[in-house]
C-alpha cells in the first residue's frame, strides 16, 4: 500500500497568492484574505508565562473557499487548488459543501473561482464554467484541454507574483477602466 503524504499540499500555490494578496494589500488594489480555519479549542496548556499550546482542538464547522475580499466595489471569493496530474483536474479536490457554497455565491452575483496550479500553469477557472462542467459531465474530473481553452491563464511575475487580478479584469471588468 503507498503511503501518500498531503500535510503540505497546496502549501506552494498558498504561499504564492499570499504574496500576492500582502502585494496587493500595499498597493491599495484589492482587499483579499485568507480565512482562518474555523476551530473549537478543547484543551490548552501554559508550558511557560509567555506561551500557551492548544493540545486539542476540533474543526468547529465546515469552511468553504479559502480566500475572500473586495475588489472595485464587487464581493470575491475564490479557493487555490494543485494537483500532480498532468491530464485532468480530479473533482474529488472540490468537497460537495465547497460546490453548493459557489452554487450560492454565484446566485448572489459574487465573483467566485477556483485558482488551479496544474502542469507548471496556474489558471483562473470561473465558477459558472465550474459548476456547468459539473452539471453537464459525469466526469470525476477537469480535462486539462478544458482548462488550456476555457480557464485563463495567470501569469507569475515578480511583483506580484501570481497576478490573478489581471485575469479577474479581463474575465469580470472587461471594458472598464483598469
Amino acid at each position: 500500500m503507498k503511503n501518500y503524504k498531503y500535510k503540505n499540499r497546496g502549501m506552494y500555490l498558498e504561499n504564492i497568492i499570499n504574496d500576492s494578496n500582502t502585494f496587493y494589500l500595499n498597493q491599495d488594489k484589492c482587499i483579499i484574505f485568507k480565512k482562518p480555519t474555523p476551530i473549537k479549542v478543547l484543551e490548552v496548556s501554559y508550558p511557560s508565562r509567555k506561551s500557551t499550546v492548544i493540545n486539542k482542538a476540533v474543526f468547529e464547522h465546515i469552511s468553504t473557499l479559502d480566500y475572500n475580499g473586495v475588489y472595485k466595489g464587487k464581493y470575491i471569493e475564490f479557493d487555490a487548488k494543485e494537483t500532480k496530474s498532468t491530464t485532468s483536474f480530479p473533482l474529488s479536490n472540490i468537497q460537495n459543501h465547497q460546490i453548493n457554497h459557489i452554487r450560492n455565491v454565484l446566485k448572489h452575483k459574487g465573483i467566485i473561482f477556483l485558482i488551479i496550479y496544474m502542469n507548471s500553469m496556474f489558471y483562473l477557472l470561473d465558477g459558472k464554467l465550474l459548476i456547468d462542467f459539473i452539471d453537464k459531465n459525469e466526469r470525476k474530473s477537469i480535462p486539462y484541454d478544458y482548462l488550456k481553452e476555457n480557464a485563463k491563464i495567470i501569469k507569475e511575475k515578480y511583483m506580484p507574483r501570481l497576478d490573478y487580478l489581471e485575469a479577474i479584469n479581463e474575465l469580470y471588468f472587461e471594458g472598464e477602466d483598469v
